[in-house]
């Protein structure tokens, strides 16, 4: 490991060991999210969700490393086939959100639980349109519930969110209608396993991980869940 990366990575395990809560980027300062007030109660069975925050490496790398999780998938939501391809996207004016689209056993972690780890070490909710270095509205942070009990378990916990106060700054994370989803292109799959050592990965993702490895030690799987 570099210096520069470790130099990094104790800055967030710093930060996440002593609960603090600041209004930056998710990535550089992760927040102790507060622990949900609704609790999902979604059954037996195998359930699925979309979660946008930002660009898809570091969203799905994070999620890949979670107990409970069985698959995540990057991919676009919120637009329409014929411009769910990346060069398009990235263009802008497609109304698709660089999202991904996990399925998880509710009986090993909750909705609430991937809630409140989304936003304690993923995405900023008071950006609006952006994460960390990546601007514009495909990066923009949202909920894509799949079932009535995820909606009202997003609602509620974004305005758990709102009235604490720990972002010191308006939540602009919005609770999105299910549309179709898209996958990504094979190469953006497992993105984060494939290239550790990529800048991008080593600056804006991996700490990312590492934050849920110190956070939420109970939650965290070592090993990277490789998509299909």
């Amino acid at each position: 490991m570099s210096k520069a990366r470790r130099a990094l990575r104790n800055a967030v395990f710093a930060l996440a060991l002593s609960g603090a809560a600041t209004p930056a980027l998710a990535l550089d300062k992760p927040v102790n999210a507060p622990a949900p007030e609704r609790i999902a109660r979604e059954g037996a069975g195998l359930k699925t969700a979309i979660f946008a925050g930002g660009c898809f490496w570091g969203v799905e790398g994070v999620f890949s490393h979670i107990k409970g999780v069985k698959s995540a998938q990057s991919g676009y939501h919120g637009g329409a086939a014929a411009t769910a391809k990346y060069n398009r996207i990235t263009a802008g004016g497609t109304n698709h959100a660089e999202a991904v689209q996990i399925t998880y056993d509710p009986y090993v972690i909750r909705y609430d639980e991937l809630l409140r780890i989304f936003f304690s070490v993923v995405a900023d909710p008071t950006l609006l349109n952006r994460q960390g270095p990546d601007v514009g509205a495909h990066y923009r942070s949202a909920l894509v519930p799949t079932n009535a009990e995820q909606r009202a378990v997003a609602d509620a916990y974004l305005a758990q969110m709102e009235a604490s106060g720990i972002w010191g700054r308006p939540i602009v994370t919005k609770v999105e209608r299910l549309r179709t989803f898209y996958p990504a292109e094979d190469y953006h799959q497992d993105y984060m396993v494939k290239n550790p050592r990529s800048p991008y990965i080593v600056r804006w993702d991996a700490p990312k991980v590492d934050a849920l490895r110190v956070m939420f030690p109970s939650d965290f799987r070592d090993s990277f869940l490789r998509d299909g």
